[in-house]
């Protein structure tokens, strides 16, 4: 034997062996740190559907194929890690006998073919994934200090030693194969090198010059540096515990199959229950019973589940979340990679205090007892301009701060992207749990949410009495259940109009196209009217699980007891609440959105679209909902896309209509953007970095496209303020934000469309201008079952009792913060403009509250006439119309006193900041 190969042995046989000790030990201790989580019991069902889950997202990386190169580089990376394993083995065995081969294997051709593939492919990936890794650097990146790099705040030293590793065995494996091949060449000339070395053969000529002697010292020299690589690195990770770029390699098996849905779908959708220690789920009556209030939610490392330690401890650092986090991409702190990564760190920093008996803990350093006392979320007094400084895992004020808490939308875009499973917003929703049950430490805002939500049922503070009003004066009357319907199995479906849709303006016009489509294609249906209360999403998003539990169990009481079974709903958060969460609560109904449903009525020709966009009316009214335009984008809402998979139906719709052309954003689908207000954020100020909706509104202005359509009230409220915030500067003045439904309603109705015109054109017609007697049952006859036609809503609005008309009741509700009407200001000055032309029709007119301001069809013959003109301007006064009209080119809206009331309106809302 030469020095080399004693030398080679000796180190070869000893180091590796205090590798396998100390990473046994690491893995007894990951076990021991897991174990000491709270229970989930939700874990283990369906074993088999787990293992299948697992080998295919592995083998398949479907997890990672949303960057192809990276998932390809990675594939290659990752399965050489296991079929390399071989050559480790190999290479044990080359230190004493440099022409060794495995038995039976060794020799097998595909076996030797699927080695120098693996080989060479993951020689290739890690290149590929360096190089990827360098381009994206911060450094290079956009933003302060280059935050927008996914990999902003990843430990970079650990990236590059594992980089470094894999680089360095596969070139060490290369470099053995065409040893192998040379060494092969002279003690087996008649060999067939070809068949045993395809790939690396062309590369054995490097050792020619080289005698047997010398190939075998040189096998002992490569193969001693592939084993004290590969065990040097088994060393490193198995004494940095927190070192997630390597140790997902071992664990992301296991926190695959453990995953949260065990048929492979992401941990969206559905809350899960706050449970207590023992795993069991608390209720309300479970704490009634309790003597001793239990811990709610989560306040220390401790009482994470052992999934969600386990989750921790996978993240590779990878930043797939960082880089579609709303949040972080709107300069706020919270990142969910680092959220994962601080959170991993105390965890482990911890783990020796709290594994520790109370004996054991006396005698721990002082640093380690203080982690103790050290909250998970509270003021850490972190620089804005530093976002890193939000998190600290030893404290010593709080581990993250709250900001970082509560920037979080839940709009799951970090667990959509996740490729090894973590699940960041359970984890999210757990710490709020605590900060608001137990120390009451939460927003301002959310103070008066709750209570609007626990003493009216809805976050508005409305009156229930109010639920209805969005359906006054529609031409065919809406079914009450317990009035009008006794069952609901006399109708069809239970339409769950919603708090939005019940309360808010915008989404009013969303409910009121619906109703009428839906009455439009003979599909029957009742509303639980004031019998409705809010389903609680953002209650228990907020962290406030028992009044979450209270409305959903009074909720679900009410539906199983009118026998609801087929439900439509049109808010995004209400579908996923009844269709995902009150199954918990013993709620289980087939819970339709609207785009689902009417998408199936189009395709089954009960509802045809045939106007074309130049055939509508324009803008939308409070009376008129309908609105459409030759191009359109639609944003997708998370809790109807990401969360619950509804991508295609508003598409389809979209498709369906003639004329119009659907722009998509770049962020579309499962990467789109949030709109800024899920997670409860809908009801909290944006005080930090730049407004969400504002990106997302600028992103879809982009397109060029003159609708920005969504299938979610709270989409369309912050969508619409950040095409409020653009027209403000002169911008997008042509722009609408409509519900899908809307669009349809507008293809739908090509006869309304149609007979609006002619009938302008008659009123406009001097003859009948002059004719002051005419007959008032003819001017008021419907000409279509949506709305009356535009020529004879117009004289009607001249009577200036209509605000008192409209709503009866409006003095005994709540102001609606949510009006963007200036309760008709301008009314004034507009009919004293009108009136020398308007004196004559208007007391032959009944007063009609839900007169628009349409303007006239054609140009040419508002200019035909003074008195046509006229009551234009009166229809300004109309309060029931809102700002969204407000781009509409009359001469009414181009007058002095009328933009006043948008611009009024706009500083009014108290949700602009």
């Amino acid at each position: 034997m030469s020095a080399l190969q004693i030398t080679a042995i000796a180190l070869c046989f000893t180091i590796p062996l205090l590798g396998w000790v100390l990473l046994f030990r690491q893995a007894f201790r990951f076990y021991r740190l897991f174990t000491s989580g709270s229970a989930d019991p939700t874990r283990t069902d369906q074993p088999a559907t787990r293992t299948v889950t697992l080998l295919r997202e592995f083998l398949g990386h479907t997890r990672m194929s949303r960057l192809p190169i990276v998932s390809i580089a990675h594939w290659f990376t990752a399965l050489s890690f296991l079929i390399l394993f071989a050559t480790l083995v190999n290479a044990f065995f080359q230190l004493i006998w440099a022409d060794f081969r495995l038995p039976i294997i060794g020799h097998f051709p595909p076996f030797e073919w699927l080695i120098e593939t693996f080989a060479w492919g993951g020689f290739i990936g890690i290149i590929v994934l360096i190089v990827i890794r360098q381009r994206a650097h911060p450094r290079s990146a956009d933003g302060d200090h280059g935050r927008r790099s996914r990999f902003y705040g990843s430990t970079w030293w650990q990236a590059y030693y594992v980089e470094f590793t894999i680089l360095a065995v596969t070139i060490c494996i290369l470099l053995l194969r065409t040893l192998e091949a040379a060494l092969l060449s002279h003690t087996a000339p008649g060999e067939n090198l070809a068949l045993h070395f395809p790939l690396t053969l062309w590369l054995s000529g490097i050792w020619s010059g080289l005698s047997v002697a010398w190939i075998e010292q040189a096998i002992y020299l490569v193969a001693m540096i592939k084993i004290l690589v590969s065990f040097a690195w088994m060393i490193t990770i198995s004494l940095q515990p927190t070192m997630g770029v390597a140790w997902h390699r071992f664990l992301a098996f296991f926190n695959i199959w453990f995953k949260r849905n065990a048929d492979g779908r992401p941990a969206l959708g559905a809350v899960p229950p706050m449970r207590a220690e023992d795993g069991s789920v608390l209720t309300t009556e479970a704490l009634e019973e309790m003597e001793e209030l239990p811990r709610l939610g989560v306040g220390s490392s401790e009482d994470f589940t052992w999934k969600q330690l386990l989750d921790f401890t996978t993240c590779t650092e990878c930043g797939r979340c960082q880089s579609q986090c709303p949040a972080w991409n709107t300069d706020k702190p919270l990142s969910p990679k680092m959220l994962v990564m601080t959170l991993r760190d105390h965890a482990h920093a911890k783990a020796p205090w709290a594994l520790a008996s109370e004996e054991v803990r006396a005698g721990l350093p002082e640093h380690t007892r203080a982690l103790a006392e050290v909250p998970l979320v509270g003021a850490t007094g972190y620089d804005p301009s530093a976002p890193l400084s939000a998190y600290d895992a030893l404290g010593p004020s709080a581990v993250v701060d709250a900001d970082v808490l509560w920037s979080c939308t839940t709009c799951g875009a970090c667990v959509e992207q996740c490729p090894v499973d973590i699940e960041h917003v359970d984890a999210i929703v757990d710490l709020r749990r605590h900060q608001t049950l137990i120390e009451s430490a939460f927003p301002s805002e959310l103070g008066g949410l709750f209570k609007n939500m626990e003493s009216k049922g809805n976050p508005w503070g409305m009156s229930p009495k109010a639920r209805l009003d969005w359906a006054k004066d529609l031409p065919f009357p809406v079914r009450q259940l317990g009035q009008e319907v006794e069952s609901l199995d006399q109708v069809d479906y239970l339409f769950w109009v919603g708090c939005a849709g019940a309360y808010e303006d915008r989404a009013k016009k969303t409910s009121r196209a619906v109703a009428e489509l839906l009455d439009t294609a003979g599909v029957t249906f009742a509303v639980l009217g004031n019998g409705e209360s809010c389903t609680g999403d953002s209650a228990r998003r907020a962290g406030n699980e028992l009044l979450f539990q209270a409305l959903a169990q009074q909720n679900v009481e009410t539906l199983n007891e009118a026998g609801a079974t087929r439900i439509i709903v049109t808010c995004a958060h209400c579908f996923n609440t009844l269709k995902n969460e009150y199954p918990q609560l013993g709620g289980d109904y087939e819970v339709l959105h609207h785009t689902q449903v009417l998408n199936q009525l189009v395709r089954d020709k009960r509802l045809v679209p045939v106007a074309r966009p130049d055939e509508s009316v324009g803008m939308s009214t409070a009376k008129n909902p309908a609105s459409t335009a030759p191009a359109v984008t639609y944003h997708d809402p998370c809790y109807l896309g990401r969360h619950n998979q509804v991508y295609a139906p508003p598409r389809e719709l979209i498709g369906s209509l003639p004329g119009v052309e659907l722009r998509e954003m770049p962020r579309h689908g499962e990467k789109s953007f949030c709109c800024g207000a899920g997670g409860a954020r809908m009801w909290m100020e944006e005080k930090l970095g730049t407004r969400i909706n504002v990106n997302r509104t600028e992103e879809a202005l982009a397109t060029g496209a003159e609708r920005i359509a969504v299938g979610c009230p709270f989409c369309r409220v912050m969508l619409s303020d950040g095409v409020t915030a653009a027209q403000q500067e002169g911008r997008a003045e042509e722009v609408e934000v409509v519900d899908v439904a809307q669009m349809l309603l507008a293809a739908v109705n090509r006869g309304r469309a149609v007979e609006e015109v002619v009938v302008e054109e008659a009123v406009v017609d001097e003859t009948v201008v002059e004719n002051a007697g005419v007959d008032e049952a003819e001017v008021d006859e419907p000409v279509a079952p949506v709305a009356a036609p535009a020529a004879e809503r117009a004289p009607a609005v001249a009577a200036p009792a209509t605000p008192a008309a409209q709503q009866p009741d409006a003095a005994d509700e709540v102001a609606d913060p949510w009006d963007d009407e200036p309760d008709a200001a301008p009314a004034p000055a507009a009919q004293a403009k009108a009136e020398p032309a308007a004196a004559a029709p208007a007391p032959t007119d009944v007063a009609d509250p839900w007169d628009d301001d349409e303007p006239a069809a054609t140009p040419a013959s508002a200019a035909k006439t003074e008195p046509a003109a006229a009551p234009a301007h009166t229809e300004v006064a109309d309060p029931w119309d809102d700002d969204e009209s407000s781009a509409t080119p009359t001469p009414a809206a181009k007058a002095e006193p009328a933009p006043t009331a948008p611009a009024t309106a706009e500083v009014a809302d108290p949700w602009d900041d």
